[in-house]
């Protein structure tokens, strides 16, 4: 099948693999951008891997938590350029729309969208706030929480934007230091590659998945065929403590587990925590930004 040299180039920008082998495997992967990677991770040659899908797409997210810490949102909405990102109006209208979205029941996208908003509907607003900025303005997603025990949240300058929802036998939500280290749980979320909660959280097909890509590499490394199945296990043993969020080390002391963190903070205002779940948006990801090339651009406008 025919690649497209943009293809190569956001397979490349994800993994740090070189051009050929990004193309060699796209072909062999008929094209598929995950399959790709998986191919050049068994390869050795994924430098990057874990930033694959993140490709950089302009606007804000947003996070809004209500109700002493029972109700919390976190939207995305995207533009077409940082400069928009940057804008007073643009920010003031995020706010806005997290707040708005953080009072209402929505269901998905469509129900947002064709809600009362102002003189009409949310997407009348959408297409005025578009008029008046001068860019495309796109809602792109949102999650609201609903809970009977604690959510916190933490936006890192409006590219990331993190909530975390925790439990616990005692009412400590107004507690200083109890809401301090959810909050700093939301930092650790932020500034991690956090995908479970708890090992026991990791699904067979991811497991199968991480153990294919092990064994390639091993093998590519000349690792004994019969050493490989332990090497494997103790890899995936160790992924835990790489993915898992009570696992991993806290990134505010890496001495100590986000578990230990939870379960020694805890001490200091008589309760029992439980981290019941997390949710984090990273602005544009899965998004493909438009590439334009400027030289083209002016080359364009000046032929005659």
């Amino acid at each position: 099948m025919s690649i497209s040299a943009q293809n190569v180039k956001d397979l490349r920008e994800s993994t740090g693999a070189g051009m050929m082998d990004c193309k060699k495997a796209l072909q062999e992967s008929n094209g598929n951008l995950e399959a790709a990677i998986d191919y050049l991770r068994k390869k050795g040659l994924a430098k990057a891997a874990k930033k694959a899908g993140r490709i950089a797409a302009d606007g804000l997210v947003g996070c809004c938590v209500t109700d002493g810490g029972k109700t919390a949102t976190v939207v995305e909405i995207n533009c077409e350029t940082d400069f928009v990102a940057k804008n007073d109006d643009f920010k003031k209208f995020v706010n806005e729309v997290t707040e708005f979205v953080n009072k209402n029941d929505f269901s998905d996208n469509d129900a947002v969208m064709n809600a009362g908003y102002g003189d009409g509907t949310f997407n009348d607003e959408i297409n005025n706030i578009t008029l008046k900025i001068g860019e495309k303005i796109a809602f792109r997603r949102f999650k609201k929480v609903q809970t009977s025990g604690y959510v916190g949240s933490y936006s890192h300058g409006g590219k990331i934007g993190v909530l975390v929802e925790v439990d616990s036998d005692n009412d400590v939500s107004s507690n200083n230091e109890f809401q301090e280290m959810v909050k700093n749980i939301c930092m650790h979320v932020a500034a991690s590659d956090t995908r479970f909660i708890n090992e026991n959280e990791i699904d067979e097909d991811f497991k199968a998945r991480e153990a294919e890509i092990y064994a390639a590499q091993l093998k590519d490394q000349g690792k004994p065929e019969d050493m490989i199945p332990n090497i494997v296990k103790g890899k995936l043993n160790k992924l835990a403590s790489e993915i898992c969020l009570m696992k991993q080390k806290f990134v505010m002391n890496p001495d100590q587990s986000v578990e230990s963190y939870v379960a020694e903070t805890s001490k200091s205002f008589g309760a029992s925590v439980n981290v019941k779940n997390f949710y984090k948006f990273s602005l544009g990801e899965g998004i493909e930004k438009k590439q334009d090339n400027l030289a083209d651009e002016v080359a364009k406008m000046t032929r005659n």
